[in-house]
């Protein structure tokens, strides 16, 4: 008998859907053409070192919230536990001059910016009375259609009439923050990838509130949190088929009726060897562009196929490093992120390093998930983990890798050296002698481990144009297909768990939160 859901890639989103799915008593058939899951949340091992691929913190897990909601409703919350970073400084922000630490109390960070900025202490509390108010909204908005009525009279949607269009930048100059202000407030921009100036604002207002109630990180680290959804999906029936690559949707008028995948060998070889997976629905963690080509663009609806039309974000470059012989806690790192720049105008800074590939004057954010979680298992006795993340041109690297191989591992290189030379001269003293174990992840390694189109890190550009509202969803127009990818809800943990969770609640018709 034919599944109820063929479900292709195992990114959270899709876990979170087929994790649900399975429990509701749903037969449900996931394939992957990695040999891990997880998409960007897969972790993979390095000497005695095990690195996760993308993830760095996470939010919306407190009691009641989105996640603990998910958790609770596959009676995973026992299991599946976080601890949480510093709520008096969970990112640390750096620029030359300055420092915020930045807390989880919107009175505090205002106060703390004012000690900052004394002669601008109006324009700061203007901004974080903003943010307070657009949150608050945002957090408002329905996700019952019972609720929408309400919501409209509310005084909430005058306020995101008001910065529907807006980008970060906008509503700096509008509040009339200094250069510096700005900066210590959107060095948070790798969690985007985009810098003040092209970010919506709606998007940071979002992260930002987020993390304010709560910045986690997995107590068992997020190896655990994968392998804990798999297991759910497989311990309720399910099957994880891994090195099974997607060629092929299978379409009759307009209902969609299953996929076709070649099994792959070793190091994602092809072997010529197809299985047809046939189901009652089709769900798609893979790209939605890239979903809606192998499908065929002509089966598409006009509407669909305009929301798909979307710029993909900016691509990463990330530096996975093991250190040993010393503690970072002497250096100023801890239970929080880094976020530093040598320049505190981000939008230059941001262009130089991506048009450019000028590090000169590099930012980047730091993480170290060994110092907030000291559950062992993802470092040897006495090591440490630093990660390193920046932005990067995919066409770059891209077209280097293929004809220049011995430019393109310089051009890596430049970009280490420039985020450790300056981690040595402000922060860790002779790090290089430290670190025992090192790699090194381009926008073309993010292309070819989770499939990521032009090695984009959040799928679509979180601008103001894509951030509600018209922005894709899981609908296609097409029977039996559904979209279920950062593009066609959110991107990072939180929003790709909500992604699978609302695409649950669509199909089966069941609610993942309580009734409160």
């Amino acid at each position: 008998m034919d599944p109820d859901f063929v479900v292709v890639g195992s990114g959270l989103s899709a876990l979170a859907f087929s994790a649900l799915m399975a429990r509701s008593g749903r037969r449900v058939v996931v394939l992957e053409a990695h040999d891990k899951p997880g998409g960007y949340a897969h972790t993979f091992e390095l000497g005695a070192y095990r690195f996760n691929a993308q993830l760095h913190y996470v939010w919306n897990c407190g009691e009641g919230r989105m996640v603990d909601d998910f958790l609770r409703k596959l009676g995973l919350r026992g299991e599946i536990e976080f601890v949480q970073l510093d709520p008096m400084g969970y990112d640390h922000m750096r620029i030359p001059g300055y420092a915020l630490d930045v807390p989880g109390d919107f009175e505090l960070l205002a106060q703390r910016l004012v000690a900052l900025f004394p002669n601008h202490s109006a324009a700061v509390r203007t901004f974080v009375e903003e943010v307070v108010r657009t949150d608050g909204a945002l957090e408002s908005m329905p996700h019952e259609p019972r609720d929408v009525m309400r919501f409209l009279a509310s005084s909430h949607v005058r306020r995101l009439l008001r910065w529907r269009k807006a980008t970060l930048k906008d509503v700096f100059v509008r509040c009339g923050l200094p250069i510096e202000a700005q900066a210590l407030l959107a060095l948070q921009w790798p969690d985007f990838l985009l810098p003040p100036a092209q970010l919506s604002f709606f998007a940071w207002v979002k992260l930002f509130g987020g993390y304010a109630r709560g910045a986690y990180y997995p107590k068992k680290h997020f190896h655990h949190v994968v392998d804990t959804l798999v297991s759910t999906i497989e311990s309720h029936g399910g099957v994880v088929l891994y090195d099974r690559r997607v060629t092929k949707f299978l379409v009759e008028g307009r209902r969609v009726l299953g996929v076709v995948a070649e099994r792959l060998g070793p190091h994602g070889a092809g072997t010529g060897e197809f299985e047809e997976h046939r189901a009652a629905e089709t769900v798609s963690n893979m790209d939605p562009r890239e979903t809606a080509e192998l499908v065929g663009l002509e089966h598409f609806a006009t509407s669909t196929r305009e929301k798909l039309e979307y710029p993909y974000s900016p691509s990463s470059f990330v530096a996975y490093c093991g250190v040993e012989g010393i503690d970072l806690r002497h250096s100023g790192f801890g239970r929080f992120n880094v976020f530093h720049s040598e320049d505190a105008d981000l939008d230059r800074t941001f262009a130089a390093m991506y048009e450019r590939a000028d590090y000169s004057a590099v930012s980047f954010a730091v993480s170290t998930p060994s110092l907030v979680s000291e559950e062992p298992g993802d470092t040897p006795p006495g090591g440490q983990i630093l990660e390193l993340l920046t932005v990067a041109d995919y066409r770059r690297f891209h077209a280097l890798k293929l004809a220049d191989p011995h430019g393109y591992r310089h051009a890596k290189q430049a970009i280490f050296d420039s985020m450790i030379d300056v981690l040595e001269r402000r922060y860790v003293p002779h790090l290089r002698s430290h670190l025992t174990v090192q790699s090194l992840g381009s926008p073309t390694t993010n292309e070819r481990f989770v499939r990521a189109p032009l090695g984009n890190s959040y799928g679509s550009a979180m601008t103001p144009a894509l951030i509600w509202p018209g922005r894709l969803d899981h609908h296609t127009s097409l029977a039996g297909l559904h979209f279920c990818n950062a593009s066609s809800g959110f991107a990072g943990f939180t929003g790709t768990i909500f992604t699978g969770c609302r695409l649950y609640e669509d199909l089966s018709g069941d609610s993942v939160a309580p009734a409160r």
